[in-house]
């Protein structure tokens, strides 16, 4: 089984990243950002800015 991740179009506030994940895991998009943002504050050791621009480069756009 090969999951494709993908930049939404559709759900995008900025790229699309969360929008991707969220409709690749079958969540909410309000979710997936919500814990994005909440793993990012709370974790040093997880540069969010910086993660979400390599997926940013790395995910194809739907």
């Amino acid at each position: 089984m090969r999951i494709s991740i993908r930049r939404s179009r559709g759900q995008r506030l900025i790229a699309g990243v969360c929008g991707g994940l969220a409709d690749t895991l079958s969540w909410d998009v309000r979710v997936v950002r919500g814990l994005y943002v909440l793993v990012s504050i709370s974790s040093a050791a997880f540069p969010g800015l910086l993660i979400y621009i390599i997926l940013w480069v790395l995910m194809p756009e739907d």
